[in-house]
């Protein structure tokens, strides 16, 4: 135990020699240090000329501290200049996009002008057809007007600032089309009403196919057999031969199927609604029975040459009640309705 008392007393001794040992040179080298750096040092400037020589003192400390000065300036200068550029780049990516988002502003703005003109044309056509049909279109106050809602419409206010006119624009063409969806509505019943009315009267071409020509009309004409004027009771449609297709102008019920050697050779009579007979004389053959019920454009029988005839066609009459009217007036009337509606 007293060994050891010893070992560790001179072992404590010693860690204390050795601590003041560093401490010692630490100095040592902090005073070596500091007088190193604060060594004074003469600079002297001699000029060319002999005027004054300019000398000045300085130390190694100064210098380091104008060196660290230095230093800390050029990276704050560096870091700026880095923060500037990086601020420039985006102010010139953001400057393209507002520019592009100007360019689509500008083009959306071009094409509501142009919706807005083709708008105003389509409200002049769908107010003439309401006007022609009798169909009023309500405004977006709901008040009727025969002009149709976007007379007002193209009356627009100035919008408050900060607000796109377009916008207003389109909010306004939106409520016209959604006001006109009834009136169309309307329109497309009555249209189908008419449809159902034109299949119930004679209103087509009597040959498939829309082909042929009048080569004898209604009316004061020559016979062609005995040179004496007379009232033709139809019209005569030819395509220089025999064997075309015939169909009944509107849907009906045969009432006559029949030949007449002198005259109109095998023919067919058919009855319609309101009214209404036609007959289909001359006829090659025939495809039909008495009592069958027909729809408009089905054939019923083949141009021919039979009776009294001076060559292949078809004798087409129509008739309303007891009078007789020329066909003409009824041949194609959708196509007529079609150009008006145009």
């Amino acid at each position: 135990m007293r060994n050891y008392k010893r070992f560790e007393n001179n072992a404590v001794q010693r860690m204390k020699r050795g601590v003041i040992l560093v401490i010692r040179g630490i100095g040592s080298f902090c005073k070596f240090l500091f007088r190193g750096l604060t060594k004074q040092y003469t600079v002297v400037l001699v000029p060319h000329s002999e005027k004054k020589v300019y000398n000045f003192h300085i130390n190694i400390l100064t210098i380091l501290c104008f060196v660290v000065m230095v230093a800390g300036l050029g990276v704050g200068v560096f870091y700026q200049g880095s923060l500037r550029l990086g601020s420039v780049n985006t102010f010139s990516d953001k400057d393209s996009r507002l520019q592009a988002t100007q360019a689509s502003l500008d083009q959306i703005r071009d094409e509501t002008k142009q919706l807005m003109l083709k708008a105003k044309s389509f409200e002049s056509a769908l107010s003439g057809t309401l006007s022609s049909l009798g169909v009023d279109v309500a405004d977006s106050d709901g008040a009727s007007s025969q002009n149709g809602d976007l007379s007002s419409f193209f009356n627009i206010q100035e919008m408050p600032e900060g607000s796109l006119r377009e916008i207003n624009d389109l909010q306004r063409l939106r409520s016209y089309l959604e006001n006109a969806v009834k009136p169309i509505t309307e329109i497309g019943a009555l249209l189908n009403s008419q449809s159902a009315l034109l299949t119930e009267i004679p209103s087509i071409w009597p040959i498939k196919g829309g082909i042929g020509h009048i080569s004898f009309r209604f009316g004061q004409q020559k016979n062609p057999f005995t040179g004496q004027y007379y009232i033709h009771k139809g019209i005569d449609l030819s395509t220089y031969r025999q064997g075309d297709p015939i169909v009944a102008s509107a849907d009906g019920q045969v009432v006559t199927v029949d030949y007449d050697a002198g005259g109109f050779g095998n023919y067919i009579i058919i009855k319609h609604k309101h009214g209404f007979y036609t007959r289909y004389g001359h006829l090659l053959s025939v495809r039909v029975r008495m009592g069958q019920r027909v729809q408009q454009n089905e054939v019923i029988g083949y141009i021919g040459n039979t009776g009294l005839s001076t060559g292949p066609h078809l004798h087409y009459e129509i008739h309303i009640g007891s009078d007789v009217v020329d066909p003409q007036r009824y041949l194609n009337i959708r196509s007529s309705l079609a150009r008006t509606a145009k």
